[in-house]
């Protein structure tokens, strides 16, 4: 305990798996608290203060599964280990934590999600600048970031989505990121700007960092600096994969905070289905890396028209001739090797690893000469910068045999004829068995005993078994070793020699080929940057081929970025509700100019608004990925932002109700929203009453309107908002399209100019299973407060219903028939206006 006690006082933080024997052992708090989230059993040993100590174990062969779990909760690990010889020690065997193991330094495969990044972020803050420092240990991915206020922090923070998120015990985090998991305090020393610099400086053993285009963003070396000093803390080792720093800026990027991010439902879904989300639909990539690259992609937008035109160019030409396919199939023999050079450089690569090094740089040649047969710039680009590298190939194919077994410490992973010494090592524990088999011939023909027999085992060694029925022929020279119950076991000085050497050659080959092994990841490793550029453009290929795939299957078309402001959309459609749909997707157009700036969107619910206001802004930041988009053409102007206001919950744990999300959202929006944003609106005002709700969503769409201009599609239940088209010029009405048959309400989910003339209110809660009588008694209730509305309108504008000489507007079913010609009509044609006069009644 006393042992424990000062290893577990190094480490506070974190659970201490001791090593005890076979099992990793947590005593105290940590077993109480292991017991908890691991579902094991919590006993006790010993006693501490006159009470038992807490202990909860595992096995230790079976501990991979067990951290997996913890470090998903966000819990970290310290490995503590037996260093010590058992036999040699007197007292307990020295033990030393030799790994840390936290949420977002993990590089084991079996810990990782295949098609995820596991990111490591660091925040910090000098005055009012925020900085953002993040690294993905499996790939040496390191970007930095300096934003200017705690709602860009926040935003990139979300989009970001780290497994662990660093911070200054000094500073306050931001409300909205204390209930993220993976937290993690680190001392204010540890972000100081000029001792943040110069660990900085040390990583990349450079004299100044203009060169990485951050020399000017002070908060952002700050929080770079502790997460180095963090990660080098817990690693307990040099890390030469993270060769390079990268700054990016909001201005590069269309701009989304987390509450779009989660209304788009980007790459999450409440349900917790993939399919359900932007990135389950156009995910068909062949690698684990194409797949992380994807959602890097979709997670931010880019900007820069350039960049995006040339990946429509690459869709272009993989379609042509349907290369795509090809170009599929050979990736799929690609592996992990962006995590697979992170592990080589770490020293932790396991044999398997290795061999799908091998068979993807045996793969790359056939790939490269698919490649070549596109006169596309940017595929030939791509090709350079994956390579062949024909020189690590000979390497492994020399030195690794073909199926070689999980871990180093088995053995049999260096093929033969490598290394002579290793060669001779093996061929003398190996020849072993002829060895025994003539020694066993010649003793029985010195002896005379038949049944004489020389055997192995792990327990005594090498021996040479006699029956008790021949004890008398036993020679002198035969010293006794072990008697059972029929036969007598001995050694003779010639097999004790043998025995001697042949296992002192298994420890000397194990220990030969562990030696080998380490010296071969050292020469792999010397080509890091190759591999790494090489995994970066396989993985940047592998997206391309994908968007090609996509277009191909889903109709995709591509799209055209204007630099005049603007969206025009012609049959767009959403393109994860169109793939989960059992029914067809009805296509809609936008229409957005430097006249036509807000759409007041009316309609039922259920009508479909809110998927049309969703799929457009979808359509947007598809095509911003560099992908084409689902519609049947699609211009786009310059965006910086998306806004989304859609949706109604509430924020319990920060104790902040439904509308005081809604409002919350709304102000972000109004603060930050510019021009160039395009802004989804949806029901502003329904958390509170009728005259304020009203109230609010009037002067927040004559605000966009008015000062923001920004594009703004602004779905609505207030009818009365719809007069908002007849003050402002820029602001235009349409709405979804529904009709009645019976008592019940068909959907056409169509966009059509014009307001709503009802909301249909009652008909989907019947269609919702309300039961009858409740609606019975909704509709007298809403027929009683129209008259009552009615005779209060006429009151207040002094008509009289009974005066002859006041002018009487006809009805408006009236107005439709004047214009009727029943004889132009056909029969669909008479029932549809029948349907129409029985809407207008």
């Amino acid at each position: 305990m006393q042992q424990y006690l000062r290893i577990k006082s190094e480490h506070p933080d974190v659970l201490l798996f001791y090593r005890m024997g076979d099992f990793y052992e947590l005593f105290f708090d940590d077993a109480r608290k292991a017991s908890e989230l691991l579902d094991i059993t919590l006993t006790s040993r010993g006693q501490s203060a006159g009470l038992p100590i807490a202990m909860a174990g595992i096995p230790y062969h079976a501990a991979e599964g067990y951290i997996a779990r913890l470090l998903r909760l966000g819990e970290s690990v310290a490995i503590c280990e037996q260093i010590g010889d058992p036999q040699a020690s007197k007292g307990p065997v020295e033990r030393k934590v030799v790994r840390i193991m936290t949420p977002g330094t993990v590089t084991d495969e079996a810990l990782l999600e295949d098609r995820k990044d596991n990111l490591l972020v660091s925040a910090g803050r000098i005055d009012h600048l925020y900085g953002i420092a993040s690294l993905d240990i499996t790939s040496g991915r390191f970007v930095l970031q300096q934003v200017e206020s705690e709602d860009r922090l926040v935003s990139e923070i979300s989009r970001l989505n780290p497994a662990e998120l660093l911070f200054s015990e000094s500073w306050e985090l931001p409300a909205a990121l204390k209930q993220r998991s993976g937290l993690c305090r680190r001392p204010p020393w540890h972000f100081e700007p000029e001792s943040a610099r110069l660990a900085v400086l040390k990583q990349f053993n450079s004299h100044d960092l203009k060169g990485y285009g951050c020399d000017d963003l002070p908060a952002a070396i700050a929080a770079a600096g502790a997460l180095l000093q963090y990660v080098r803390d817990t690693q307990l080792h040099v890390l030469p994969h993270i060769q390079g720093i990268r700054t990016e800026s909001s201005d590069d990027t269309i701009l989304l905070d987390a509450s779009s991010r989660r209304n788009l439902e980007l790459d999450t879904h409440p349900s917790g289905q993939m399919k359900f989300t932007l990135f389950g639909v156009l995910d068909r990539t062949a690698t684990a890396m194409g797949s992380r690259c994807l959602r890097r992609w979709i997670n931010r937008p880019l900007r820069d028209q350039t960049v995006l035109n040339r990946r429509y160019s690459c869709i272009e030409a993989l379609l042509e001739n349907r290369l795509y396919q090809d170009l599929h199939e050979h990736l799929r023999k690609v592996g992990d090797v962006e995590r697979i050079s992170t592990r080589i450089a770490l020293k932790s690569a396991r044999p398997r690893d290795l061999v799908v090094l091998r068979d993807t740089l045996a793969a790359l040649p056939e790939l490269q000469s698919l490649l070549a047969a596109s006169e596309n710039l940017q595929l030939a680009e791509l090709s350079r910068n994956i390579g062949e590298h024909p020189e690590v190939l000979h390497l492994l194919q020399t030195a690794v045999v073909d199926n070689p077994p999980v871990l180093i410490r088995d053995g049999g992973v260096i093929a033969p004829g490598y290394h002579p010494e290793l060669d001779e090592l093996r061929n003398l524990s190996q020849n072993a068995d002829q060895f025994l088999l003539d020694l066993e011939n010649r003793e029985r023909s010195a002896t005379g005993i038949g049944n004489l027999k020389v055997n192995y085992n792990r327990v005594h060694g090498y021996y040479i078994e006699i029956s008790h029925s021949h004890a008398e022929k036993v020679p002198a020279h035969y010293l006794r070793k072990q008697t059972l119950k029929g036969a007598e076991r001995y050694i003779t000085p010639e097999l004790k020699a043998f025995e001697d050497k042949v296992l002192s050659a298994r420890e000397k080959s194990l220990a030969f080929e562990k030696a080998l092994y380490d010296e071969l990841l050292g020469l792999i490793g010397q080509s890091l940057a190759i591999l790494q550029q090489c995994a970066g453009a396989l993985a940047e290929l592998d997206v391309l081929v994908n968007f090609a795939e996509r277009s191909d299957t889903l109709n995709l078309s591509k799209p055209v970025l204007s630099a005049s402001p603007g969206l025009t959309i012609e049959g767009g459609r959403h393109p994860v509700v169109e793939q989960v749909s059992d029914i067809p997707f009805v296509a809609n157009d936008l229409s957005l100019s430097s006249r036509r700036r807000m759409l007041v969107i009316t309609g039922p619910n259920m009508g479909g608004k809110s998927t049309f206001m969703r799929q457009n802004a979808l359509i947007v930041l598809i095509a911003h990925i560099g992908c084409y988009v689902p519609a049947q053409s699609a211009v786009i102007g310059p965006i910086d932002k998306i806004f989304t206001r859609i949706g109604a919950s509430d924020d319990l744990a920060s104790g902040r109700s439904t509308f005081m999300v809604e409002m919350s959202e709304t102000a972000n929006i109004l603060h930050n929203a510019t021009s160039q944003s395009l802004i989804l609106m949806d029901e502003i005002g329904r958390g509170t009453s009728t005259f304020d709700g009203l109230s609010l969503a009037w002067a927040c769409a004559d605000h966009l309107a008015k000062v923001t201009k920004a594009f703004t599609l602004f779905a609505t239940h207030y009818f009365e908002l719809t007069t908002l088209a007849d003050e402002q010029k820029t602001i235009h009405n349409v709405h979804l399209d529904a009709m009645e048959h019976g008592d019940k309400i068909i959907f056409l989910h169509a966009v059509k100019d014009g307001p709503a003339n009802q909301s249909y209110g009652l008909q989907v809660a019947s269609l919702a299973g309300v039961p009858r009588s409740v609606i019975e008694k909704a509709k007298a209730k809403l027929q009683s407060l129209e008259t009552k509305a009615y005779i209060e309108q006429q009151a207040e504008s002094g008509a009289n219903q009974l005066d002859l000489f006041s002018f009487n507007e006809p009805h408006p079913a009236v107005r439709l028939l004047e214009d009727v010609r029943p004889d132009e009509l056909s029969p669909r044609d008479a029932l549809e206006l029948l349907y129409r006069m029985k809407e207008l009644m």
